[in-house]
């Protein structure tokens, strides 16, 4: 990693089962605002229950990247790799 401070990616179960993904520098404040209604429109009307997990990326950019290839996975998928992050 960078001398800079890590982006992390992570992943978090709604109400209605659905998982949303997002990337920020401070993910205990991060899933605090999501909580408290202030976080992204989505959790706003998908209630987060639980935070699934999270990695740490060099970058803004890499973490991004990450983002961008999680979105694109299926909810089962997602669920599977929530699970490696957990275990890991």
């Amino acid at each position: 990693m960078s001398a800079g401070k890590p982006w992390f990616l992570y992943l978090i179960e709604c109400a209605d089962g659905s998982i949303y993904t997002g990337i920020t520098v401070d993910v205990a404040a991060r899933y605090a605002a999501h909580c408290n209604g202030t976080g992204a429109r989505y959790t706003r009307s998908h209630a987060p229950v639980r935070l699934l997990g999270y990695e740490a990326h060099a970058d803004r950019s890499a973490a991004s990247k990450a983002e961008y290839r999680i979105k694109r996975l299926s909810p089962a998928d997602k669920r599977r790799y929530a699970l490696a992050l957990a275990s890991a």
